[in-house]
């Protein structure tokens, strides 16, 4: 049975803030977070990458010393950020199931009768 890992919209923007918050170096903890919980090759595969983009990108960062910084470092960093946040957002968490009527409380509704219902 394949596991799902829903998430509200509170939860979706709280990840989407650490990862901005901590001017991404944190941008592989929610990633981590669902690949260990739901455990699919694809979310392990997400995790790999947004963690070689960190092992990279500091490497990078501390092998360029220039004053003025480094375009093409600040337009990677950018668009990495709002890759990450349009996943976190809109792909990486299963939309919620609606629960089927008449189970709100874990009461089953009656099935419905068959024949007539004046010959009862």
């Amino acid at each position: 049975m394949e596991r799902r890992l829903e998430a509200g919209w509170l939860q979706r923007i709280l990840w989407v803030t650490l990862a901005w918050g901590s001017l991404g170096f944190l941008v592989w903890v929610p990633f981590l977070y669902v690949a260990i919980r739901r455990g699919r090759g694809s979310d392990w595969g997400a995790f790999a990458s947004f963690a070689l983009y960190e092992t990279v990108i500091l490497a990078w960062s501390t092998l360029v010393h220039t004053d003025d910084g480094d375009p093409v470092l600040g337009v990677i960093f950018v668009l990495t950020l709002l890759m990450a946040t349009g996943l976190l957002l809109f792909a990486l968490f299963d939309r919620r199931v609606p629960k089927p009527q008449g189970q709100e409380y874990g009461v089953m509704a009656p099935p419905p009768m068959s024949g007539n219902p004046y010959l009862r």
